[in-house]
């Protein structure tokens, strides 16, 4: 992952992507934002639970991820919750997400929303679906981490 600065805030957390997905690569990707939607991230009302990423005509687009528009947003708009939004990536970036995504069969999903030097930025996951027994793998090793930690504290 990045190095965080002092001025990083998170604003929203995808928290079923690490249950869903095991993730190969991190990536961090701008948004191409309206006024209202920028209003409603500083005052937290965003859902990535249901967003995904889709690469289509060598661009990035965020897709199903929920910014509820303020009660005081501006009469003349009209806000839709769900818009599609572009990824700001560089060509490079975008060249290796369009690889992995068409020839070895990779998922992106977003993970992170957060402030970054007054700029909205997205962490992206580059990520493989989990089968059942691997999400069931997972809860055992975290159980286990938990329990030994456990038994090392009462000593």
């Amino acid at each position: 992952m990045n190095q965080k600065s002092k001025n990083d805030t998170t604003i929203a957390v995808n928290r079923k992507a690490h249950h869903e997905y095991s993730i190969e690569e991190y990536f961090e990707a701008g948004l191409a934002l309206e006024g209202w939607e920028v209003k409603s991230l500083r005052a937290g009302k965003v859902q990535l639970d249901q967003g995904y990423i889709l690469l289509k005509n060598n661009e990035a687009w965020l897709i199903g991820a929920q910014m509820t528009p303020l009660l005081t947003a501006s009469t003349h708009i009209h806000p839709d919750p769900q818009r599609t939004r572009k990824l700001l990536l560089n060509a490079s970036e975008l060249s290796k997400l369009i690889g992995s995504v068409e020839r070895k069969g990779y998922t992106l999903i977003p993970l992170k929303l957060y402030w970054k030097n007054n700029r909205v930025k997205l962490n992206i996951g580059l990520a493989k679906g989990k089968k059942l027994y691997d999400k069931r793998a997972t809860e055992k090793e975290r159980d286990w981490q938990r329990d030994k930690q456990r038994l090392l504290k009462k000593r």
